[in-house]
């Protein structure tokens, strides 16, 4: 694999690993949206549904620097 794929290769698992996080937490907020009552460990169902969100926007955040500096990027 030469460097310019390897980057290309990492940059993509970075994307794609963040991606995953967002699905996941946005599966749970719906969990949780959907059947607040039947989520017995998580009696704070807002703190719950906010600890998901705050994840939503790290992530975001992440693939958002990826794509600003090191897409598109020549060396």
């Amino acid at each position: 694999m030469s460097c310019p794929n390897l980057r290309n290769e990492i940059l993509e698992s970075l994307r794609s690993n963040a991606e995953g996080n967002i699905q996941k937490a946005r599966m749970n907020i719906e969990v949780y949206l959907h059947n607040p009552v039947g989520i017995g460990e998580h009696p704070d169902v807002l703190g719950s549904i906010q600890e998901q969100l705050d994840v939503i926007a790290h992530e975001e955040e992440r693939i958002q620097v990826i794509n600003k500096h090191f897409t598109n990027h020549h060396d």
